[in-house]
């Protein structure tokens, strides 16, 4: 089975917009750890916790529609 180009520039589309939204949250977690007194390696394990927390929840959601669309 192909798949369409349109099919792939939308999923690669929606990677970049998971990927974002995984950034975002990663440093919002960061930058609030870090006023929260917490020291920079401890706001860095919490900023990736937050990323990839955040990205598994996004991939996980994407995997879900795109199953369901196909």
């Amino acid at each position: 089975m192909t798949t369409s180009p349109t099919h792939l520039a939308l999923l690669t589309l929606a990677l970049l917009a998971v990927f974002l939204l995984a950034l975002l949250a990663a440093v919002t977690a960061g930058l609030l750890a870090r006023w929260d007194g917490a020291s920079a390696p401890a706001a860095l394990l919490r900023a990736g916790i937050a990323f990839g927390g955040t990205l598994t929840l996004l991939i996980a959601v994407l995997a879900l529609v795109a199953g369901t669309l196909t």
